[in-house]
């Protein structure tokens, strides 16, 4: 069942501002945000776990770290190839945009940290064990940057869900950046 695509003509009026500021933002409607328009509250909702993610203390790479890692171990199609861009935008390394999308080491012990941990947080559903936490915390991280961890999984588990059951098509920009696990390594 294919789920509707809106722009400012088909959306449901309060979702008209949403994509009004989507445009302003991106200079286009990202599919994502497309779908999402169909329930104005669930974009709205999604909106605001992205602004708020953001201003949490963690950095560029940071940020990268946690919002790829959660796109890769629940496998969107959508949004590895989005963030990769969105990582260049922010001037990402492409050394840690690469290890991310191909699973393999990031450049820095404190990186790698985060990553293991928000995957742990993703296969256990926040069940992570006292010696997960611990490492975390070894790693230099703190209380704040696990309660950050869980305010990222909670914004990309509502796009990467969005975007298995609505089959949302990869935007245009980002076609040469397109990912499935187990692909040939791109160089970005």
């Amino acid at each position: 069942m294919t789920f509707p695509s809106h722009d400012q003509d088909s959306a449901p009026e309060a979702s008209k501002p949403l994509l009004a500021q989507s445009q302003k933002a991106f200079g286009r409607l990202p599919g994502l945000h497309k779908v999402l328009a169909e329930s104005p509250q669930a974009y709205e909702g999604y909106q605001l776990l992205h602004k708020l993610f953001t201003e949490t203390d963690f950095d560029a790479d940071e940020l990268t770290v946690v919002w790829q890692s959660i796109n890769v171990e629940h496998a969107c199609h959508y949004c590895v190839p989005a963030h990769t861009g969105i990582a260049k935008m922010m001037k990402v390394s492409d050394d840690i945009t690469e290890a991310l999308r191909n699973e393999t080491a990031l450049p820095t012990a404190k990186l790698e940290a985060l990553r293991a941990f928000t995957v742990q947080m993703v296969r256990e559903r926040g069940n992570v064990s006292q010696a997960q936490m611990k490492a975390f915390f070894d790693a230099g991280y703190g209380h704040r940057a696990v309660l950050d961890v869980i305010l990222g999984l909670a914004q990309k588990t509502m796009s990467n869900y969005v975007n298995h059951v609505a089959e949302t098509p990869v935007d245009e920009v980002f076609h040469p950046l397109a990912w499935k696990r187990g692909d040939t390594p791109l160089k970005v």
